[in-house]
């Protein structure tokens, strides 16, 4: 082989070999949040920018409706324009009609989890780490849902005193554009490090039995800070949803929905915040 000919091939050989590595990190590569804030300094927080390779993301588009059912305490779900079906808070008590494609659940209390779920249910997301005070991380594209968590403290059970580090977690759901969060069993307002984690919520599912969890003022400062367009109350024991409600001003809106459903996209979200109470809620 003449000398040009071998420096030809070497080149060919090796720029197969570049785009096949390039190929490789770009199917390895974590799916990044559309909804997430990275923090240059805290508490100020500015939203990302992503440019160059395209990182690995659900397929999206504006528009497309996201519809979520109240099925029960604090498990809603969640049905996305490509047929994904998700669960939240998963017991095994409320069930979707067709067996969910994912299952979030939290260990504060036997509600908001089992250990003997369906066995086809493909992905089963726990809010908590075996190891005692690590936190569980999650991260995950399932269809055309981007799912991650944020750990969050809760209290110990049954008047023991204390506190579990990181055994709660909150669930952020990115489906068609929309940023989507399910508080959990929070117990303690959140830190400004936990607001940069989360990013933007459109949506935002929040507990309001008004102790169990937080207090309704405690609940309603987090509701405040997170600016979401739409609020779907869960979680109801003992006080009216009204007490929680009381909380907000006029720079909310409030319905009472007469079904345990709801539709919407980017381009139906609520211009004005709206506290949504569902007919299970109630």
């Amino acid at each position: 082989m003449r000398p040009q000919h071998l420096v030809l091939a070497i080149a060919c050989l090796t720029a197969f070999i570049v785009s096949g590595r390039a190929a490789t990190a770009q199917e390895q590569r974590a799916p990044v949040s559309q909804c997430q804030a990275i923090a240059q300094t805290i508490p100020k927080a500015t939203f990302a920018s992503f440019s160059g390779a395209q990182p690995v993301t659900p397929a999206v588009s504006e528009g497309e409706d996201v519809k979520f059912t109240f099925l029960g305490h604090s498990t809603f779900e969640i049905d996305t324009p490509a047929g994904i079906i998700i669960a939240t808070d998963y017991n095994g008590w409320y069930r979707p009609a067709a067996l969910p494609d994912v299952v979030t659940m939290n260990k504060a209390h036997t509600t908001h989890f089992t250990l003997a779920p369906e066995p086809g249910i493909k992905h089963v997301l726990h809010g908590w780490s075996d190891v005692p005070g690590e936190a569980a991380k999650i991260d995950l594209v399932v269809g055309d849902a981007h799912i991650r968590n944020i750990a969050t403290d809760i209290r110990f059970s049954y008047g023991l005193g204390g506190s579990q580090q990181n055994g709660n977690s909150i669930f952020v759901f990115e489906i068609a554009g929309l940023c989507i969060g399910h508080l959990g069993h929070l117990h303690y307002e959140l830190t400004d490090i936990h607001y940069t984690e989360i990013g933007r919520l459109d949506v935002v599912m929040v507990p309001v039995d008004g102790g169990l969890t937080m207090g309704a003022d405690s609940m309603s400062r987090v509701i405040k800070r997170l600016r979401s367009s739409l609020i779907l109350p869960m979680h109801r024991r003992g006080p009216p949803v009204s007490a929680f409600v009381a909380m907000f001003g006029k720079d909310f809106d409030v319905a009472y929905a007469p079904d345990d459903s709801i539709t919407v996209s980017m381009r139906t979200l609520p211009k004005k915040p709206l506290i949504y109470v569902m007919k299970g809620v109630q």
